[in-house]
């Protein structure tokens, strides 16, 4: 690297040796060997980071929202440590780790089926389960997060009946908690119930039957496009097929479509989730007459219905206990699971929506060591842009543990940035960077007089990113002096 256009002591621009094309204006860091790059965040494909244990307790039935008020990850699960009481732990994400507050209990009973989400009208978060210190009824609890704790109001029973395979989700446009569970109090039918937020505390309006069939294995997610819910599950009802109905919320109220099948034979373990790139809905499940295999599945909600394309198998040994999250920032489906032909191996893939299918990377290990019966949760982080997988890590003592994933890693760190390209340059070209100090007018769309940060992916905001790197100031529209 050789230094240019020095004034004082205050480098201006440097000559290096280009790693890889450089547009004109380029975001550049510089790397071990002298050469420079373009910021990318395709660099080195998705990876994950150490698993980080939250609580060095047995473990289970963990779940997981997101609280974007706060970028703040919560966990729920059983604390088998502690008589199963229910417990909650707060999280912050930096890069590829995560590092945890001290856990809050929020039910003294035994605490089964955890179900979380966020709710970001009232910005609280809702933990649904079945509470077996209380006759195994379905029961619901607000939290607040604040700084890096917890606080819980009062239990409120939603089913007075015995309570299993809950789900929930957050209907945005109504600003609505909506609950599925399976209601072993009235025939195990797959039941739902409206949930609003007041304060500390939820109310809840009439339970509403959308399977008369026992209904085990139910998920759910809220289609943002259609403003639609949809509840996947098992149907015991009609051979233990795998089926999704659609739900819309008015008031307290839920009203549901027609069911509709979407595996002829049977389904386990069914998750959803939703893209809202593709504007589709993606089920996870294990499909027992296929040799327990992983697949997915891609829907498309219309009206008051559901229609879906073709299964695609995304491993072909037996795995169980999924988990699926969309990540918005690059725009993939991740699915988890635990890999029963691989030493149950905790494992993800990332998926991509196309049309009414979805194709899958190189599934990737993140727990050598047997995670089964673990309950896989899994929450997006849109401020790190990273997914949080939480489990219970047989291999260390079955402790609750967590790791982060990131769809596509990144080639900038907190130092390694220098400045912006002066012109494009293609790969093994001597390359001028503009670096502190100086007046790179290859820009567009800035805004004098704001300072802009550099993102993971090379573009320029003026919000910091994680991590954070000052890039500089704009002075008109296509000018920013360089960390000035």
């Amino acid at each position: 690297m050789r230094i240019i256009g020095n004034r004082g002591n205050t480098a201006r621009k440097v000559q290096a040796v280009a790693s890889g094309a450089l547009a004109s204006g380029d975001t550049v860091v510089v790397n071990a060997d002298g050469t420079v790059s373009a910021i990318s965040a395709t660099a080195g494909g998705p990876s994950f980071g150490s698993p980080t244990v939250f609580q060095a307790a047995e473990s289970i039935y963990q779940s997981s929202a997101f609280d974007s008020n706060l970028n703040k990850v919560v966990i729920s699960y059983r604390n088998s440590g502690i008589s199963d009481k229910g417990y909650a732990v707060v999280g912050t994400v930096s890069g590829s780790s995560i590092s945890f507050g001290t856990p809050v209990q929020f039910n003294n009973g035994s605490t089964n089926y955890t179900s979380m989400t966020f709710d970001s009208n009232s910005n609280k978060i809702v933990i649904a389960y079945q509470d077996g210190g209380n006759s195994s009824y379905g029961t619901a609890i607000v939290g607040t997060v604040s700084g890096t704790s917890i606080s819980f109001g009062s239990e409120v029973v939603f089913n007075s009946g015995n309570s299993d395979y809950i789900t929930s989700t957050f209907d945005s446009s109504n600003n609505k908690v909506v609950i599925a569970y399976r209601d072993q109090g009235n025939s195990a039918q797959g039941t739902a119930i409206v949930g609003t937020v007041s304060g500390t505390g939820i109310s809840f309006g009439s339970e509403v039957v959308y399977n008369t069939g026992q209904s085990p294995f139910n998920g759910s997610t809220f289609d943002s496009n259609s403003n639609k819910v949809v509840i996947v599950y098992r149907d015991d009802g009609n051979s233990s097929r795998g089926t999704a109905i659609v739900g819309t919320v008015s008031g307290t109220n839920i009203s549901f479509g027609s069911e509709v099948v979407f595996d002829q034979l049977q389904s386990d373990g069914n998750v959803a989730t939703f893209d809202s790139n593709s504007n589709k809905v993606v089920v996870a499940y294990q499909d027992p007459n296929n040799t327990d295999a992983a697949q997915a599945i891609v829907g498309t909600v219309s009206g008051t219905s559901i229609s879906f394309g073709t299964a695609v198998v995304i491993d072909t040994s037996a795995s169980n206990f999924f988990a699926a999250t969309f990540d918005s920032n690059s725009n993939k489906v991740l699915v988890s699971y635990i890999d029963a032909g691989n030493s149950n191996y905790g494992t993800s893939v990332f998926g991509t929506v196309s049309g009414t299918s979805i194709s899958f990377g190189t599934p990737l290990v993140f727990n050598s060591a047997s995670t089964v019966n673990g309950y896989l949760n899994s929450t997006f982080d849109s401020n790190s842009n990273a997914i949080v997988v939480s489990f219970r890590n047989s291999g260390n003592s079955s402790y609750g543990t967590s790791v982060v994933f990131q769809a596509s890693s990144t080639n900038i760190t907190s130092e390694n940035y220098v400045g912006l390209a002066s012109n494009g340059y293609p790969d093994t070209a001597t390359a001028t960077i503009d670096v502190q100090g100086a007046i790179n007018n290859r820009q567009s769309g800035l805004t004098a007089g704001q300072s802009y940060f550099v993102q993971t992916n090379g573009t320029l905001t003026t919000t910091a990113g994680d991590p954070s790197v000052f890039a500089g100031t704009a002075v008109s529209a296509t000018k920013i002096i360089v960390k000035g």
